[in-house]
């Protein structure tokens, strides 16, 4: 099954973001100094945003659920969304907020500090779509720190309650007590899709695969943690694996964890094992890694599968 199938309906909710993107930026101008760059460019983005919109290119017929505010940047976020073919009818429009922005000066190496305000975010858990969850056979959480646990499980309870499969990923910064935000939802999690230094700061553990297994014993059906340009670790109770990423030319890593998110929830759809979901989440990662933006990239199913084809088809190097 490729390309859009209309029996194939997911719904991002949570953590959606406008990014403003420069590069390359290697340092900040002293006082009312300027310097020249090559590139600006803005961007959807967020755990829900992003993850909505590259699972949109890929084929899927996504839902975004989320709070922005009632002004221009939540206007141009909300186009950006429909440009790549996501429905937005669910994204609540809150007054007299600041849609969330984040500022993203990119240096040479495709690494990025950010400058970012909150904004509308904070109002997740006071606008849920509970009805769209019935209707969605994927249901992707962005950020369930921002409801907290026994919130963020009720939402995943009832999605799953009704087939769903149920994915989460968090902004969560890698220290043992921002686990404790939505830990108590980790049972109602299918696919946790975290990054290698959150899973290894929220459990003090000294490898990735260590902290993986603390993070199936606490409750997570499967974890599934990037790692950069490292190997994916897939761990579930029945043992641990590993997928390679794939080496691209990067210019900005930006939404890359997002577009895992995506790629491998495109692969569960299409019945495939997670490691072969991951080799499709890391395929579609390096395709937004070699430019500016969540949204960088023409690709499609089809263009991200030949991809792999081709890469498994080179030398060993």
């Amino acid at each position: 099954m490729t390309g859009n199938d209309a029996r194939l309906r997911a719904v991002a909710l949570g953590v959606h973001v406008l990014d403003t993107l420069v590069r390359p930026v290697e340092e900040i101008p002293a006082g009312q100094g300027g310097t020249l760059v090559e590139q600006i460019a803005i961007s959807a983005a967020g755990t829900a945003a992003a993850t909505a919109m590259v699972m949109s290119k890929l084929g899927v017929q996504v839902r975004t659920c989320g709070v922005v505010g009632d002004d221009p940047i939540g206007a141009l976020l909300t186009t950006l969304l429909q440009f790549d073919g996501v429905d937005t009818t669910l994204l609540h429009r809150k007054s007299g907020v600041q849609t969330s922005a984040t500022v993203l000066p990119i240096r040479p190496d495709g690494s990025r500090p950010a400058l970012h305000v909150i904004g509308a975010n904070q109002y997740l858990p006071q606008y849920i779509p509970w009805e769209a969850l019935d209707d969605a056979d994927i249901v992707h959480l962005g950020g369930p720190e921002f409801y907290g646990g026994d919130l963020s499980g009720k939402i995943l309870r009832r999605a799953r309650e009704q087939g769903a499969v149920t994915s989460a990923d968090s902004l969560a910064p890698g220290v043992p007590e921002a686990l404790a935000y939505f830990e108590s939802a980790l049972p109602e999690i299918d696919y946790l899709l975290p990054n290698d230094e959150q899973v290894m700061g929220w459990t003090v553990a000294s490898t990735l695969h260590e902290g993986c297994r603390r993070l199936v014993e606490r409750g997570a059906r499967c974890v599934v943690a990037t790692a950069g340009a490292d190997p994916t670790v897939i761990a579930t109770a029945e043992g641990i694996t590993e997928v390679p990423s794939y080496a691209v030319d990067v210019v900005d890593t930006s939404g890359c964890g997002d577009a895992f998110s995506a790629g491998f929830l495109r692969g569960i759809s299409l019945g495939m094992h997670p490691e072969q979901a991951a080799r499709l989440g890391n395929a579609t990662a390096a395709q937004v890694a070699q430019g500016l933006g969540s949204d960088f990239g023409s690709y499609t199913l089809d263009t991200v599968q030949d991809f792999i084809t081709r890469r498994e088809q080179e030398p060993s190097r």
